[in-house]
Parts: structure tokens; C-alpha cells; sequence
């Protein structure tokens, strides 16, 4: 029987393509446009070794999908586009693009992602080649990233954070784990999907890695892509009182690894601080006013995230 919900086409170069890797592309009201462009111009370098898998997790825009379509009918590069009507989440949405995927290694990419060199998808297909690594994360970058004052906090704080070279990542390679610029061989992937009971935002792709390092070596290697998608201050605090739960879900699960994070240390510092909840609501105040200094809201907002995850340890 048809889902009436569930739309699937492939381009004419789908079917006679032998991917070795998958890139799979969910997008949810995003333009994923850009980035096909972007990963287009490697496609005569390619020959068929890599396919574009992108997911449309209901956003309801007849108009997106139209243009959607119409770019992928002209592209070189093998794509298939899945569009949803109902909103799957982020979790089941993964696991849906790897269902779908034909090759051996899965290419995880946001559709607010753009490569930072013109080799990107050829540096990937390469390393699958040469040592076809169970798990490889490539690393984020702000090189291309929007540079308005409105992103300023977030840009601060992925610098510090997220913006890492591979040698730091590699300590603690579990932990500088995203879901984009994420690579997964399909049999570890199989094996450990993503769990489908996280919710809203966050955690869902660090708490997948932390089981998969207890099985397989996680890599770390020098393919950086540019996080376009920054926040203001007002909508990335929305996102860390979206993930307390899914926090309090990693604890449960992994709590000798989550025990060294210095998010964890600091939640359980806050926590036992007299009047955390209205201390927590200055945090927030602080981290909007935009006359402070960039560094003293980055501060704020961590310590705001902070506060919010004492409920949880």
C-alpha cells in the first residue's frame, strides 16, 4: 500500500550510479539548494562514486520542492529527493536516509553546511578507499559563515567549542561527534542507529557516539565544512531548553563518560547554588543585552545551559 505521506524521485543518473559513499541530506524549512551546488561542482571528478540521499522532514513548501526537483533533474551527481508531509525528527529522519542509501559509508551533512575546500567529497571517497574508517568526523569551520553582529555570541562560542583541529578532537573523540560532516560505515550504522526517543534538539548524535566508541574506533580528520546556520542569542537558548531532557538521557545511559564533559561538572556546580532558577533567568538576560561585550553573553549563555542542565544531575 502507497504512504500518501511519503514522496520519493531519483534523477536520471540514480540508477546507474555504484556509490561507495551516501551523503544523506535532511532539511527541515531550510534551502539545501546552495549546498547541491556547492557538492555539484565535484561531480565529473566523481564518476558515480558518490550519491546525494536528501530528506524534506515536512517542511510543506510546494514551492522549495519545486525547485528542489527541478535542480535535481539537471545534476550530474546521482540524488534522490524523500519528502515527508509530517515531521519524522531529527533521530528517525537519519535513520530513514540510511535506509534509503546504497553505499557502504554514509556521509551525514546538514543542509546548512558548505565544504570548505573543492576536494571535500573526494577527500571523503578517498579515505573510504584507502581505510574505510567505521566512524570519521571531518570537523566544522566558520570560514564562510555569516560575520552580523546578531551571530556574534554563537559564532564566539562554536569557535571555542566546536571549531576544534582534529589532533584536540581526537582526545576525547566521542565528544566532538555532530550529525553533519559525519561519516558512518553502513555496517557500523546498522549495528547503532540513532535513538529515535530523543526529542527537540541536541544530544541525540554525541549520545550515538558514545555507544558506538565502546564498539569502534571513532577518527578524526582535517575535512572541515562551514556551519552557515548560526543563531541568535534568543533562539540557540530556545535549543538548550529543548535539550535538557535528552541531557538527562545521555546521564542515564553513559554517566562514566558524561562525568569528565565540563557541561556535566558545571551543572552539578550550579546545582547546588540557592536560587538557581532565578539566577538561571539573569543568566538569559545577561546573554541578550546586546551593549555587553560578546565574550561576557558567551559566558552567560554557557552558564545559562549550565543551569538548565542542573535539573537534570
Amino acid at each position: 500500500m502507497s504512504n500518501p505521506s511519503l514522496r520519493i524521485i531519483g534523477n536520471p543518473g540514480w540508477s546507474a550510479a555504484r556509490p561507495v559513499v551516501s551523503v544523506l541530506i535532511p532539511f527541515l524549512r531550510d534551502d539545501p539548494l546552495p549546498l547541491l551546488a556547492a557538492l555539484e561542482t565535484e561531480a565529473a571528478d566523481l564518476a558515480g562514486a558518490v550519491e546525494l540521499v536528501l530528506m524534506d522532514d515536512g517542511t510543506g513548501d510546494a514551492v522549495l520542492t519545486a525547485a528542489i526537483e527541478a535542480r535535481l533533474a539537471t545534476m550530474a551527481l546521482p540524488v534522490k529527493l524523500i519528502s515527508l508531509s509530517v515531521n519524522e525528527g531529527r533521530s528517525r529522519g537519519r535513520n530513514r536516509l540510511a535506509t534509503a542509501a546504497r553505499g557502504g559509508s554514509l556521509l551525514f551533512l546538514d543542509s546548512d553546511m558548505r565544504p570548505d575546500t573543492p576536494r571535500f567529497l573526494r577527500l571523503w571517497a578517498t579515505l573510504v578507499r584507502d581505510d574505510n574508517p567505521a566512524v570519521a568526523f571531518g570537523g566544522f569551520s566558520l570560514l564562510q559563515a555569516p560575520t552580523d553582529r546578531r551571530f556574534a555570541v554563537h559564532r564566539s562560542m562554536a569557535a571555542m567549542s566546536e571549531c576544534v583541529p582534529s589532533e584536540t578532537r581526537a582526545l576525547t573523540p566521542e565528544k566532538y561527534v555532530y550529525t553533519s560532516n559525519l561519516l558512518v560505515r553502513r555496517d557500523v550504522f546498522e549495528s547503532e542507529g540513532f535513538d529515535a526517543a530523543f526529542t527537540g534538539w541536541g544530544w541525540e548524535d554525541v549520545e550515538w557516539a558514545m555507544r558506538v566508541s565502546r564498539r569502534y574506533k571513532v577518527i578524526h580528520v582535517d575535512n572541515p565544512a562551514t556551519h552557515m546556520g548560526l543563531d541568535t542569542v534568543q533562539a540557540l537558548a530556545g535549543k538548550y531548553e529543548q535539550s535538557a531532557p535528552n541531557f538527562a538521557r545521555v546521564i542515564a545511559r553513559h554517566p562514566d563518560i558524561i562525568a569528565s564533559y565540563p557541561s556535566f561538572k558545571a551543572a552539578r556546580l550550579l546545582k547546588q547554588v540557592p536560587g538557581i532558577g532565578s539566577l538561571r533567568l539573569l543568566m538569559k538576560r545577561v546573554a541578550l543585552l546586546d551593549a555587553l561585550p560578546v565574550a561576557l553573553r558567551a559566558f552567560s549563555l554557557r552558564l545559562y545551559r549550565a543551569a538548565l542542565y542542573a535539573d537534570a544531575v
